[in-house]
């Protein structure tokens, strides 16, 4: 067999690298998948959806003064680069009514502030809590940098922020036969525990002290889980005999 002489292999080296980039480019152009979960004033779910993301633009809004007098936004769109928390939310306001009009503020050096997502406006005792695979990034959402498959929490919350609840179920069940769900309770630090106590849509009765408890369903459901003043859990669907909510 021939060998494979140097600038032949220098050219299909070139070929590959070059293969690699368009790749990454066609991958860019696509966006980034995340998914994106708001809740907003009294724990009303605004979203709960998947998307794509990547450079977007965000309009700002005069009327996003909630950081006080002088502070509102000038108007004008603000581009923010790359796949980020507050990118996905603006994404997302562009096809659900729920999350507009967005107030966002561009008077900061440092970034641009949220104030309100749909009728659910930043108060001076409620502010909105960012995270991202159930952990607080401690940074504004437009620095936040998203990859692909992360979960992003907007909620509208008092400080000290919540814990954040999130419900697992199976996908399907039977007709009036008990099935079991988990519900776990995520810290500020994404720190995971079982939520004992919590409520469950079809549940008989609260979790146990392992998080666990049993839920009947007649029809197809979307459960939640709430628990006083914890952010309501994920929706997780459950479909019966292939009919699915």
């Amino acid at each position: 067999m021939p060998r494979l002489i140097p600038f032949r292999l220098a050219a299909v080296c070139a070929l590959a690298f070059a293969f690699a980039l368009s790749t990454t480019a066609i991958a860019a152009a696509k966006g980034v998948p995340a998914s994106l979960r708001v809740v907003g004033a009294n724990g009303k779910i605004l979203a709960e959806e998947a998307l794509t993301t990547g450079t977007t633009s965000v309009p700002t809004s005069k009327k996003a003064t909630c950081f006080g007098k002088g502070t509102g936004g000038s108007g004008k769109a603000a581009t923010v680069k790359g796949a980020t928390a507050l990118g996905l939310l603006a994404q997302g306001a562009k096809s659900n009514s729920a999350l507009r009009p967005l107030l966002v503020t561009d008077s900061f050096s440092f970034g641009l502030g949220l104030c309100g997502i749909g009728k659910s406006v930043q108060t001076k005792k409620l502010s909105w809590y960012l995270k991202v695979n159930h952990k607080d990034p401690e940074l504004g959402g437009d620095a936040v940098k998203l990859h692909a498959g992360d979960e992003v929490l907007w909620d509208l919350a008092p400080y000290p922020y919540p814990n954040e609840l999130a419900l697992t179920a199976p996908a399907e069940a039977l007709p009036g036969v008990p099935f079991t769900v988990n519900v776990f309770s995520y810290s500020d630090k994404g720190k995971r525990k079982p939520a004992a106590g919590v409520t469950v849509t079809g549940a008989t009765s609260p979790t146990d002290a392992s998080g666990t408890t049993t839920v009947v369903l007649t029809q197809p459901t979307k459960l939640f889980a709430t628990h006083g003043k914890e952010i309501p859990s994920n929706g997780a669907s459950v479909c019966l005999v292939g009919i699915c909510p």
